[in-house]
Order: structure tokens, then sequence, then C-alpha cells
């Protein structure tokens, strides 16, 4: 079995849509990245690859997990945030995503096609087999739904530096195990 372990990012020092772009780890946050990295050492068969989003917060998470296996930090940009419509400002973008999570990702008004990046984060995913892949919220929730074929935005709310088991299956993924759940403040 070709495992792919996908973790959310450590608690941010900024919630998403705020006035920071790119936020890194609070204090509980780089707590959360070491603790993340500890479970993860402890696995029976440990990831021989460390990917990440391009943003800071994942980075951050990253980071100890890829020094304790003394291995480079492999940045992504498929694996990153959902792409939000370019014209909107940082006061609308939490309310773009709120009707985002109402919905499935046929029917987001944005720039882009929201299913063809679904299909993109899991196509992402299928390349690192024996990884760990440190991503964001609503890429867990596209990879999910890839996964297990459902259509809607809200696939489950992965907790920060919760970890998710995918299988590579050729072209597809099989869902493994979610990650433990908790309320966001994404919504």
């Amino acid at each position: 079995m070709t495992l792919v372990h996908v973790i959310r990012h450590g608690k941010p020092a900024a919630t998403w849509g705020g006035a920071d772009e790119d936020p890194g780890l609070d204090t509980t946050g780089h707590a959360q990245a070491v603790a993340v990295a500890e479970a993860i050492l402890a696995l029976p068969e440990r990831p021989t690859r460390v990917v990440s989003s391009p943003l800071r917060r994942c980075r951050e998470t990253a980071e100890p997990l890829a020094r304790a296996l003394g291995v480079e930090l492999i940045i992504d940009p498929r694996v990153g945030e959902i792409p939000t419509p370019a014209a909107l400002s940082h006061e609308e973008r939490p309310a773009w995503l709120k009707r985002a999570f109402e919905g499935r990702w046929s029917e987001i008004q944005g720039d882009l096609d929201y299913v063809a990046w679904t299909q993109g984060v899991a196509a992402a995913l299928r390349e690192y087999p024996g990884a760990a892949v440190f991503s964001h919220f609503v890429a867990l929730n596209a990879a999910v739904g890839v996964a297990t074929g459902r259509a809607e935005v809200m696939a489950f709310r992965p907790d920060h530096c919760s970890r998710t088991v995918f299988e590579i299956d050729g072209d597809g993924l099989i869902l493994v195990e979610k990650g433990r759940e908790a309320q966001s403040q994404v919504l």
C-alpha cells in the first residue's frame, strides 16, 4: 500500500482572509508542528519526503519534520490555499468562502474551474507516495471530495495539525483515514 499523509497546518497567527496575506504560526501552532512531527516520526513507516504549500503557515508546520528526517522541504503550490477571485477584497474573502462551503465545487463563483482545482490537488498528492504533505483546510476538503466522489465542498473539518491518510491507487486516491476534526475559525 502506497500512502500519502496530508497534514493541515498549525494554528496561524492570523485568520484566513485577514489583512496578513501570509501569516506564520502562533505559539500554539509552533507547538502543534513539533507534536505532529513527533507523531509522524513514531509511525511504523515514516514518510521519506516532506512537501508543503508555499504559504508560511504550512512551511513552518512542515519544518520540524523535514529537519528530523534530514530531508529538504519540497514546495508545491498545487497543495496551497484555494485561489480566491482576484476582485475580492480581504474583507469579502471570508463571506465568499462561507458561501462556497454551503454548496458544491461546481457552484463556486470565481476566476477558475474549482472542480478542476480539486482534481489538481488530488493529482499533486498522487505524485508524492510515501510523503507527508502540509496543506490547508480547503485543499484537504478537495482531496477528500475527490477520493470519496463527493460533490459538496464541505467534506469534513480538519483540525490544525490533523493528519489525513490516503492510499495512492494509480490515477486515484482512496481515503484511508480522516484526520481529527474540530470547529474551525474558517467558517
